[in-house]
C-alpha cells in the first residue's frame, strides 16, 4: 500500500455490551520538576514542605491526578506523576502549582518568614520515565535534602537539561 491510497476497511467484532469494558492499558510516568518564582527558597524549612507536599498529593488524588512520589527542597519541587490517558501534561500540572499556591497564601505557611506571597515560576521540566527506571527516579526524588547539601538547584536544572537535551531560548 502507498501513502495515498486507502487504508482497507476494518470491522469490530464486538457487541456493544463488550466495547464498555475495552479500556486503555498505558503506564506514562512522567518526572516533573518546577521552582518557586525567581528561586526563592519560600519552602525554606522541612516543616513547611512536608506541609506542601502532602496537600498536594492529596489535592491531586482528590481531582484524579495520581503522583506516585513528591519532594523537594526550598526553591523547588520533584514530581513523579502517573497520567490517565484522558490526561493532558498542562492541566495536571496547572491544577497542582496553580491550587498549591493558593492553599499555601490562605493558609499563611510563609508567616513567620521573611516572604508574604508565595507564587511558583511559570515554567517546568518535564521527561518521561521508563517503568524500569521508576524506583531510581523515586530514590532520587526521595533523597533531595541529603542531594542539596551538596548541589545546588541550578547545578540540578542545568543537568538535567544537558542530559536531555532541553536548550533554552531566551
Amino acid at each position: 500500500m502507498t501513502f495515498c491510497e486507502k487504508p482497507p476497511s476494518f470491522q469490530f467484532d464486538a457487541s456493544p455490551s463488550q466495547l464498555k469494558t475495552i479500556m486503555p492499558y498505558l503506564k506514562v510516568y512522567i518526572h516533573f520538576i518546577w521552582s518557586t518564582k525567581k528561586r526563592i527558597p519560600f519552602l525554606a524549612t522541612p516543616k513547611i514542605r512536608t506541609k506542601v507536599w502532602w496537600h498536594i498529593l492529596n489535592n491531586a488524588a482528590s481531582k484524579g491526578i495520581f503522583i506516585d512520589f513528591i519532594n523537594g527542597y526550598s526553591d523547588h519541587c520533584h514530581c513523579l506523576l502517573s497520567l490517565k490517558s484522558t490526561q493532558n501534561i498542562e492541566d495536571c500540572i496547572q491544577l497542582i502549582k496553580g491550587e498549591s499556591s493558593i492553599w499555601i497564601n490562605d493558609n499563611n505557611l510563609l508567616k513567620g518568614t521573611d516572604y508574604s506571597h508565595f507564587d511558583w515560576q511559570e515554567e517546568y521540566y518535564g521527561v518521561s520515565i521508563s517503568p524500569h527506571d521508576i524506583d531510581y527516579v523515586r530514590d532520587y526524588i526521595k533523597d533531595q535534602e541529603a542531594h542539596h547539601k551538596i548541589k545546588s538547584f541550578n547545578e540540578e536544572y542545568n543537568e538535567f537539561m544537558n542530559s536531555h537535551g532541553f536548550q533554552e531560548f531566551k
